[in-house]
């Protein structure tokens, strides 16, 4: 990561997004220093303007943000740094610093179906994912319509856990069957919005 710190006087913008989510959650300010103490102890900290010291975000409310990862821009004169947040972000109590609600966990699909992707292509015998790559289409589509009709049954009563996990169950061996018919979520995606724009 080639960061430039001479473009804007030692500070660069370090725009903070939340690993699982996506969301935006707020942007703060980074000398070297800065950078350097959230790369050593893994808790997002920013130079403040204000107090003129380093600032580690949830030193005094305890909500602190766990970096995940730090990238440089294109051309180095920013940071995005993809974290997970323990607790509001914003000092107002809000989620973020732009007042949004920041409960959506959908983005993980994304790290899931990487995750089936590697099983796929790099198997392993203790992988179930690669076990039923190895059984074959045949194997993974029965399994989809096992967890089909086992959601129809939880669907009929009022049990809130086992609902919630077999519609897990049926999602994770859908997104298996997609990757073995060698589609992709996005392509489904896009049949949705075709038909969302008739």
């Amino acid at each position: 990561m080639n960061i430039d710190f001479t473009k804007m006087n030692g500070l660069i913008p370090a725009i903070v997004q939340d690993a699982l989510s996506g969301k935006v959650l707020m942007q703060g300010y980074m000398n070297e220093e800065a950078l350097a103490k959230t790369q050593d102890t893994g808790m997002v900290t920013f130079f403040s303007r204000s107090k003129e010291r380093l600032w580690t975000k949830g030193e005094t409310s305890g909500n602190f943000l766990e970096a995940v990862s730090i990238a440089g821009d294109c051309d180095g004169d920013s940071i995005l740094i993809k974290a997970n947040p323990k607790g509001p972000v914003c000092h107002t109590g809000a989620d973020t610093c732009w007042n949004e609600v920041n409960s959506s966990k959908t983005v993980f699909i994304d790290q899931l179906r990487a995750i089936i992707k590697d099983r796929k292509n790099n198997p392993s015998d203790q992988s179930y994912t690669a076990s039923l790559f190895a059984k074959g289409i045949n194997k993974i589509a029965q399994k989809v319509g096992e967890e089909a009709v086992e959601i129809v049954i939880e669907a009929k009563d009022d049990n809130k856990e086992l609902f919630l996990g077999e519609a897990a169950d049926l999602l994770f061996h859908y997104l298996v069957l997609l990757e073995a018919k060698g589609y992709e979520l996005d392509e489904v995606m896009e049949v949705l919005i075709q038909r969302h724009q008739k």
